[in-house]
């Protein structure tokens, strides 16, 4: 694997209550097939997760009416629900939140991974999740074929919103272990940055667009599925995916 800057952003996450979702995601941007992890069973989930470049976009659907997930969509609708983060060592990772006093709601220790999510009530606008992926660079989430299903691209941002951004940023920033430079935190290739909102929310995912495919053609593409679609943006499941043109980024 190549080396590279930790930590850094891995997997973002969308709750809807359909895997239509997942359907739309794929035609929407040309996208490879997805792994579906029997695993989030544990949180009463279905789940659909796509490779871009060596980063990972992810529908969740809960099937139990007690899923955590279920409860988020009860309260504000389909939206961005996760954002999942690798990091160089986990054990530190975990001693910053716990002296931080960000609560961890769960943990696994694998052979190959390593992974803590924390409390959204903690951290804000969404569950963080912080991962040490071992090899660096390899991600288990993804299924064991991701880097064939794998098509061209990047997640190259994030925008979380919130009535106190600045508080948000704070959290966010202990979290990761990351200075944040008002109004953002700045990760290998990517940058989340907050802004004022009526609620805390992952509002917005920024995802680059490599060639052979463009801009427009993701745009013209969403508008054939009905989604709302501007100059440089589609909205799925109440997320806005923010549309760049880049250099191709491979797996």
């Amino acid at each position: 694997m190549p080396t590279t800057s930790l930590p850094r952003l891995r997997q973002l996450v969308i709750a809807s209550d359909t895997l239509d979702t997942a359907d739309q995601l794929r035609q929407l941007l040309g996208l490879g097939a997805p792994f579906a992890d029997t695993g989030v069973a544990e949180f009463g989930l279905d789940n659909a997760v796509f490779a871009i470049g060596d980063q990972f976009l992810e529908i969740v659907v809960p099937h139990t009416p007690t899923a955590p997930a279920q409860r988020f969509l009860n309260r504000q609708g389909p939206g961005g629900y996760m954002a999942i983060f690798e990091v160089e060592d986990i054990q530190r990772s975990r001693s910053r939140c716990d002296s931080a006093g960000l609560r961890r709601v769960w943990n696994i220790d694998l052979e190959d991974i390593s992974a803590s999510h924390l409390h959204p009530a903690d951290v804000g606008a969404a569950i963080v999740s912080i991962d040490e992926a071992r090899p660096i660079g390899s991600w288990r989430w993804g299924g064991p074929d991701w880097h064939k299903q794998s098509r061209p691209g990047a997640l190259i941002g994030a925008i979380i919103e919130g009535p106190d951004p600045a508080l948000l940023a704070a959290h966010w920033s202990v979290a990761l272990g990351q200075a944040c430079v008002e109004p953002s935190i700045m990760l290998e290739a990517s940058v989340l940055t907050f802004v004022a909102g009526a609620q805390d929310r992952l509002r917005s995912f920024e995802i680059g667009i490599a060639a052979p495919d463009t801009v427009d053609g993701v745009i013209k593409r969403g508008q054939a599925l009905g989604l709302k679609c501007d100059t440089n943006s589609v909205t799925i499941a109440g997320v806005k995916l923010l549309l760049k043109q880049i250099n191709a980024v491979h797996p």
